[in-house]
């Protein structure tokens, strides 16, 4: 079985106080933190054993997981195994990045990191280093910021300093409506901020979640995505397997991109061919163009 699994355990505390967000320097009680990290390491372990399959995870987590050190492991120990194809995280890159060097050569060309910048939160320079510091070590990763008026200056500076093969993204800020004049500023900085800008109509459309793509949470519930509440079953005692298959979508629209990718009604597998984890596109996107 090829399968991709988004994991979501209970951690949802975060060093960084940005307003759009509802986790925003919570703090995780000593016991959360231990359920979290044992929920972690039960997962890691269960997946290190499906040598039969090949697996590809990404963590989602709500909080920030890289300031964690078993975060930081299970990626590393994740990556050192042959059926593992790939292994992500979505961080703010707060934290060192050394740890990743502990992978090795073949490990790191499978881990990836799909890295948010939070103007305010932490300075410029500062964020520049850690991509660059990624690039050095081999590191796969994009870069994005959410698309609010008060980040657009910074993201056209980060986005004119960052390589060509260094994808930047841009996510519509939840409940904000782009004009087109908007919408053009953001486009010229990411070619692929239209899919971003509006919600995608999915009721009674395939997507591949639930079928080679699943949600996992921290007790090991399997879900077809973070969207969908309905369970298909328990990672830990397999009875997940035999829900997999081919279904349609439940919702009326998918607005983030880590449910709206797996439409397949969108090209986004082509798009992102290869890189579909870690939000990173097949091909170099054209040059952005000078400011709108």
């Amino acid at each position: 079985m090829d399968l991709t699994i988004l994991y979501r355990g209970p951690l949802s505390s975060c060093d960084y106080d940005c307003p759009y967000c509802p986790f925003a320097k919570r703090r995780d009680s000593r016991e959360q933190l231990r359920a979290d990290r044992a929920a972690l390491e039960r997962f890691t372990a269960w997946a290190a054993a499906q040598t039969g399959d090949r697996i590809s995870v990404l963590f989602t987590p709500w909080g920030e997981g890289l300031v964690r050190s078993w975060y930081r492991r299970a990626l590393v120990e994740l990556a050192r195994l042959p059926h593992i194809h790939r292994v992500a995280i979505q961080t703010n890159i707060s934290s060192r990045t050394g740890w990743l060097a502990e992978a090795g050569e073949a490990g790191r060309e499978k881990i990836a990191l799909w890295c948010t910048y939070h103007p305010g939160q932490t300075p410029y320079e500062r964020f520049l280093t850690k991509c660059e510091e990624l690039s050095a070590l081999g590191i796969r990763h994009s870069v994005g910021v959410v698309g609010l008026d008060d980040h657009l200056d910074e993201a056209r500076r980060l986005r004119a300093a960052l390589p060509d093969e260094v994808y930047l993204w841009v996510n519509a800020a939840e409940g904000h409506t782009y004009t087109d004049e908007e919408a053009e500023r953001w486009t010229a900085i990411d070619p692929l901020f239209p899919y971003s800008r509006h919600p995608h109509r999915s009721a009674g459309l395939p997507c591949r979640t639930g079928e080679s793509v699943v949600s996992v949470d921290g007790d090991g519930t399997v879900r077809r995505c973070h969207f969908v509440p309905a369970e298909l079953g328990n990672l830990y005692d397999g009875s997940y397997r035999r829900a997999l298959g081919p279904r349609a979508c439940p919702l009326a629209v998918c607005d983030c991109h880590i449910g709206y990718v797996h439409l397949e009604t969108l090209p986004l597998y082509d798009v992102f061919a290869g890189g579909v984890l870690e939000r990173i596109p097949a091909a170099v996107l054209p040059s952005p163009a000078g400011p709108a």
